[in-house]
């Protein structure tokens, strides 16, 4: 099979990192041919602190998706999250010199460029610009401009914001283990692409993607990116709390969460015990269940909290910004027992579970549609949709060199050129980071 039809998707979390070979199948969904995962080292929060370790988790990985699939993996498709991660609301405008032109894809391109020249704080980089909505001429609430008379171009932005050291950090890391950077993605946005639905997307919802070490948050309305965070507390926290509260080792919390904690106190009676063997030869240890779901209650509340009021910083109790379709728990953190009723309690807004198969073939496997892959299928997604916009553009070369080939009497018959796409920052950001790369060895 042409290796060029598949993608790989690199997910490097706090807890695991994964890698997941995908392809397009005939119907157009993606279709997942190997997954290889690995205990992430390394990695703190979201940000990669030791570039050895986190080289070797890379390398584990993605040997372990060679093996399940039979191919050989090249490049990768990374997301990026951490607690460096903001996003902040900016609006722009551009004059334009002659507004007998109609707007074209050269307007919206110096209007986008205008905003990458905003100054950051020092060691921070424009991730995303991502416009809102336009106006022409102050005619407001426009979603597509080109094509429109006008002489001023307006646009609000959302625009993301991350340090440029963690990102080439991953950059390395990927690169040392042998691996080309095909691009790199928001975190947020591909868990969003790989669980919500359009419909979700039209009548505003909020993505809670709650990882091991950070929580990410996405917010869509009208079809449109709105609001991104992402908050610097995970599953982890829960472990974390859990071995301190109860005086048992790391393994023993975890295993603790998974299998008997739940968000919700009042489920568990006070006579439900566990108990735990001790360390060597010491007495096992006797935990009830009711004090496990107060543990894992009052750090879980903390975390809704924080990102209920990101919410709210949206402006989700402003009746034109209301997210109707209300709120979509995934990533690992997302499985724990009675969390689904816990968020609606503390949030009055309707929630579920997201299971990344919105876009997946049907007949795929139980394990890659849980949760916990919910990024890493987005940005097998991601990857696919960046390799589509290859092709249409490498058409487009063919199409523009052929047409050159042309005589100039036969030139009115050439075939309409297709629209060559706008780069996005990401793919700049990616050949920077690739440069920076290369010139760095």
């Amino acid at each position: 099979m042409e290796s060029n039809n598949i993608s790989v998707g690199l997910d490097i979390g706090t807890t695991k990192i994964v890698a997941m070979i995908g392809r397009k199948n005939e119907y157009g969904k993606a279709e997942i041919l190997g997954i290889g995962k690995s205990k992430s080292l390394g990695v703190h929060r979201g940000v990669v602190n030791n570039i050895t370790q986190t080289t070797q988790s890379i390398q584990q990985a993605v040997q372990e998706a060679e093996a399940a699939s039979g191919m050989k993996i090249n490049e990768v498709t990374v997301g990026i999250a951490g607690q460096h991660i903001r996003s902040l609301q900016h609006s722009d405008y551009i004059t334009r010199s002659n507004s007998e032109v109609v707007i074209d894809e050269d307007d919206i391109d110096r209007l986008i460029n205008q905003v990458h020249k905003l100054v950051m704080l020092p060691g921070e980089e424009i991730i995303h610009v991502l416009p809102q909505e336009y106006k022409v001429d102050g005619q407001a609430e426009i979603k597509e401009p080109i094509g429109m008379y006008g002489g001023r171009l307006e646009a609000n932005f959302h625009v993301v914001v991350g340090q440029v050291s963690s990102i080439r950090n991953i950059g390395r890391c990927v690169k040392s283990a042998g691996l080309e950077l095909e691009g790199i993605t928001l975190e947020p946005l591909a868990s969003a692409n790989a669980v919500l639905s359009e419909d979700e997307k039209d009548a505003g919802v909020a993505l809670i993607d709650i990882g091991g070490g950070t929580t990410d948050l996405a917010i869509f309305r009208d079809g449109i990116i709105r609001h991104t965070a992402v908050i610097p507390f995970g599953g982890n926290v829960i472990t974390e709390d859990i071995k301190e509260g109860c005086s048992i080792i790391e393994k023993q919390a975890e295993l603790l969460k998974i299998k008997f904690g739940s968000a919700w106190p009042g489920e568990n009676k006070d006579n439900e015990i566990v108990s735990i063997p001790g360390l060597r030869g010491r007495e096992p240890k006797e935990i009830t269940l009711k004090n496990l779901s107060k543990i894992i209650h009052a750090r879980v509340v903390e975390i809704i909290e924080q990102v209920y009021v990101e919410i709210k910083n949206y402006g989700h109790e402003e009746q034109k910004k209301k997210l109707i379709a209300g709120i979509v728990l995934t990533g690992g953190g997302s499985q724990l027992k009675h969390l689904k009723q816990l968020v609606e309690y503390i949030t009055g807004m309707d929630t579920r579970i997201g299971y990344p198969n919105e876009h997946l073939a049907g007949e795929s496997d139980d394990e890659v549609t849980s949760p916990l892959f919910a990024t890493a299928v987005g940005l097998v997604m991601d990857g696919l949709k960046r390799q589509e916009k290859k092709r249409i553009e490498s058409v487009a070369q063919a199409t523009l060199e052929a047409s050159e080939v042309l005589d100039d009497n036969e030139q009115e018959q050439t075939i309409e050129q297709p629209r060559k796409e706008r780069k996005s920052f990401l793919d700049k950001l990616t050949e920077r980071v690739k440069d920076f790369l290369d010139n760095a060895e």
